[in-house]
């Protein structure tokens, strides 16, 4: 039997329409998708007629299906002759696991394709008014990974380069974490001042942002009970969203039209 094909598809941060063409292409002619937790359901609508859709998700301790389980099951289906597409949430090369899925695939000789999405540490932020890099502000942008690691003694993070040598810096996964990043950063030589804007489900209609200083955010965040996903940004872009957070405006004035 021919093998089949597998697309590690990026479906994009939150908002459906935020996915690319070519995405979309990979979902309408999938013969099976298996999709994660982040992956808005509405994507699944563009699935052809008896395509298999199967969960794939995993929350923090909570795993669906293990990463092994899901490398083994892209392939497997290959195997059958089926076109995959593998469904996650931003891009599928940041902190997707992607490239492990894809190294499985390739030490198995199953081809396939990578299909990159729009990544949460940048359209979040978009979408809360804050550019990650701006002329006046930050000409330096990095993606950290904060789960996982820093409870479990696995730091690995070089906080010192981090806390100086990055104007705008995208935390992901990092709430939970959210009191050792204030107390690395500022440790290592971030101003306590820093803005910081803490970013739950970014692009979504139930996007929520909430904004203070690494001295401050951490009670913030508490108080208006801020949790998982979030996008922790750190950086003095942070104060653009004073002047141009038109997502939020936007839908305001979407609502209050519709209830005139």
């Amino acid at each position: 039997m021919k093998k089949g094909m597998v697309y590690l598809v990026g479906a994009g941060p939150g908002d459906p329409k935020l996915l690319t063409l070519y995405g979309l292409e990979c979902i309408q002619k999938a013969d099976v998708i298996s999709y994660d937790r982040l992956v808005n359901r509405e994507l699944l609508k563009y699935a052809k007629e008896g395509c298999e859709l199967i969960f794939s998700g995993k929350c923090p301790g909570k795993h669906t299906m293990i990463q092994d389980e899901i490398n083994q099951l892209l392939v497997d289906e290959a195997m059958k002759g089926k076109m995959v597409t593998r469904l996650k949430g931003g891009d599928p090369f940041v902190f997707g696991r992607g490239g492990e899925e894809a190294e499985f695939l390739a030490k198995h000789g199953i081809r396939f394709e990578v299909v990159p999405g729009v990544t949460a540490g940048i359209a979040a932020s978009a979408y809360a008014g804050i550019p990650v890099t701006h002329r006046d502000y930050a000409t330096s942008f990095a993606m950290v990974t904060a789960h996982g690691r820093i409870e479990k003694g696995n730091e690995f993070l070089n906080w010192d380069a981090l806390a100086k040598g990055i104007d705008t810096i995208a935390f992901y996964m990092g709430v939970s974490n959210l009191p050792s990043i204030r107390t690395q950063l500022i440790a290592h030589g971030r101003s306590a001042d820093t803005p910081v804007a803490v970013i739950h489900w970014g692009t979504t209609s139930v996007q929520r942002t909430v904004t203070g200083t690494l001295e401050t955010i951490e009670e913030i965040v508490r108080q208006q009970q801020i949790s998982h996903p979030s996008i922790i940004l750190v950086g003095e872009v942070v104060r653009m969203r004073e002047k141009i957070q038109w997502f939020e405006e936007n839908q305001t004035e979407a609502l209050a039209m519709a209830m005139a």
